[in-house]
């Protein structure tokens, strides 16, 4: 007899606006299963670090920040073993550390670093390979991004992503 899986995951992120679109061109290129389930994003918070989600929706309701939060990106990398590919953010991202400390205080006060990423190809659902890795490398992707608003994502047993609420942290 088959068990029913009833898996939840919730986590908190920041969607890339990719105005050029690039970025999903090579999602939906490379890694088609990744692309399908969530949009391309940067992840503030997993899913084992708001598990007191009253606590954390209070908190996000309660920042305001004076302008967008900027992240700059390095190069394109290689990850697990070759098989996954990211754009890591560089390092020192403070203003991120501290939205992270913001969203998550009263819960934990010093949570784990974190380096913001957005992931290319997903070693789960993909794996790249030399000619793949040259071929996005040779891509112009972007160097900076902003981001104004924290979306709360849910996924039900491995399927789509989808959006539980979003909130405007930029003071208008």
């Amino acid at each position: 007899m088959a068990t029913i899986q009833n898996l939840t995951k919730r986590q908190l992120t920041l969607f890339v606006q990719d105005n050029n679109g690039t970025i999903e061109k090579i999602r939906r290129e490379f890694n088609p299963v990744q692309w399908e389930l969530i949009q391309a994003h940067v992840t503030l918070c997993r899913e084992d670090e708001i598990e007191e989600i009253e606590v954390v929706v209070q908190n996000i309701r309660s920042l305001r920040i004076d302008n967008p939060l900027k992240i700059t990106f390095d190069l394109v990398d290689r990850f697990q073993d070759g098989k996954g590919v990211l754009i890591p953010a560089k390092v020192a991202n403070y203003k991120f550390d501290d939205l992270r400390k913001k969203v998550l205080k009263g819960i934990n006060d010093s949570p784990r670093q974190h380096r913001p990423h957005i992931t290319l190809m997903h070693p789960r659902n993909s794996t790249c390979i030399d000619n793949i890795f040259n071929q996005i490398k040779q891509c112009k992707l972007p160097m900076e991004l902003s981001f104004d608003k924290i979306s709360l994502i849910e996924q039900k047993n491995g399927g789509r992503w989808t959006v539980m609420e979003e909130f405007q942290i930029v003071t208008q």
